[in-house]
């Protein structure tokens, strides 16, 4: 089959007079649909192409034309799929199994709870002690700024959900009730249900990041005064945007919109926000765990130690002629692919350069997030140096091939 439409492909490519002719995006995503179901079920033993459940951020034509990769376990960093092949998480699940995926006191306060109290709610004045208990850890925990409570929900969307109706029921108690509308950044990602998801730039050459930062801090008091002030209830941005392609904020971005979060770090827009009474709110940016699950500070430390190391490590890749930037903080890291290097120069969308890196991992053995022509890579913090190794040396070698195949692309263009 692959050869099948690799001769297609050329076929295709030629005309009759040696010139190349161009594919139409449709047949390359046609052809890109193949190839990629025919490369899944080659590896695969077990076939679950056709499955019957509903995937998020998933296509229908992927659970119709190729077999899912379905993962069975987990092991500290790694996870394995039902035929047993082992893949570095370099995800952490979703950006959440910080401790790895099978950290026995995870597993053994579970079982604990499970076989006490599995399920009661909080509704009508009644809860469980747990939760009680963990609510006013939560509140100790955050001592710079003082939680006022903790509202336990099941995810960052209907956190973020959550978020929003508070925001709301404040100002109708202050007597606003036209100051409903939130501001969100660029590329920004809050969740995936209804209102979450409504929630949801880059330097001009020559210009500085704190110039950015302030033109970005300039563009978001414009649009408020556009907008009305007192029809803005908040700003929600994410310290790091995550899932929009790890994209940190320009020096002094937060100092000239937001002063209270990460120290110095905020505070260009919080001098806007505070000016129009306008509310801010940090989409994940911080998080505690109980004591029967606590964080240790020897990890927060290794963290710090190791993550000069994953970074410096993978951003010796930034010289590739097919990378944009590579750009990230601590255990996050992005990289954006680009032709020429160049933001303004991106490759053309059917040729799948991000989704072909991201097959590249998997078939090496590591798991990425790929969005487009961009990858995220966040992998949990108990990870070794040894793993970080492994991890920087698949990435290499699915650049390479990534490369290659870039190559191959041009050449068949011509």
């Amino acid at each position: 089959m692959k050869h099948l439409i690799q001769f297609t492909l050329k076929a295709i490519q030629s005309s009759s007079n040696g010139k190349h002719a161009a594919i139409s995006g449709s047949r390359a995503s046609y052809l890109v649909r193949c190839l990629s179901a025919d490369a899944s079920a080659a590896e695969s033993e077990q076939s679950f192409k056709g499955h019957g459940m509903l995937a998020p951020f998933t296509a229908g034509w992927q659970t119709t034309d190729s077999n899912p990769l379905v993962i069975e376990k987990a092991e500290g960093s790694y996870v394995y799929d039902v035929n047993g092949k082992k893949y570095l998480d370099s995800l952490a699940g979703l950006w959440s199994t910080a401790l790895g995926g099978n950290e026995p006191r995870l597993v053994a306060a579970a079982t604990k709870q499970l076989n006490t109290l599995p399920f009661y709610h909080s509704f009508w004045n009644r809860t469980t002690k747990v939760s009680l208990d963990l609510a006013k850890e939560l509140l100790e925990t955050f001592t710079a700024t003082k939680m006022a409570k903790a509202f336990f929900v099941n995810s960052g969307s209907e956190a973020n959900d959550t978020q929003v109706k508070l925001v709301w029921y404040y100002n109708n108690a202050l007597g606003r009730p036209n100051k409903k509308k939130f501001i969100a950044r660029s590329k920004s990602y809050h969740g995936s249900t209804v209102v979450a998801a409504s929630l949801s730039g880059r330097l001009v050459s020559g210009e500085t990041e704190e110039d950015f930062a302030t033109r970005l801090a300039n563009n978001l008091e414009n649009l408020i005064l556009k907008e009305g002030p007192e029809t803005i209830a908040a700003f929600i941005a994410e310290p790091v945007m995550g899932a929009g392609g790890v994209i940190p904020p320009p020096a002094t971005y937060f100092d000239k919109t937001v002063r209270i979060y990460l120290h110095s770090y905020l505070a260009q827009v919080q001098a806007v926000l505070k000016k129009y009474d306008i509310l801010f709110i940090a989409d994940e940016g911080s998080y505690a765990i109980s004591d029967d699950v606590s964080l240790e500070r020897s990890i927060v430390e290794r963290v710090q130690n190791i993550a000069p190391k994953f970074q410096d490590g993978l951003k010796a890749f930034a010289d590739s002629p097919i990378i944009g930037e590579i750009r990230g903080t601590g255990l996050i890291l992005g990289t954006e692919f680009t032709d020429n290097k160049s933001p303004n120069d991106l490759f053309p969308s059917e040729w799948g350069i991000g989704a072909y890196f991201g097959k590249q991992c998997e078939k090496n053995g590591m798991l990425v997030r790929v969005a487009g022509d961009n990858i995220m890579i966040c992998p949990p913090l108990i990870i070794s140096e040894d793993e970080i190794d492994e991890l920087i040396s698949k990435y290499g070698k699915a650049l390479k091939a990534t490369e290659e195949r870039v190559q191959e692309l041009k050449a068949q263009k011509k």
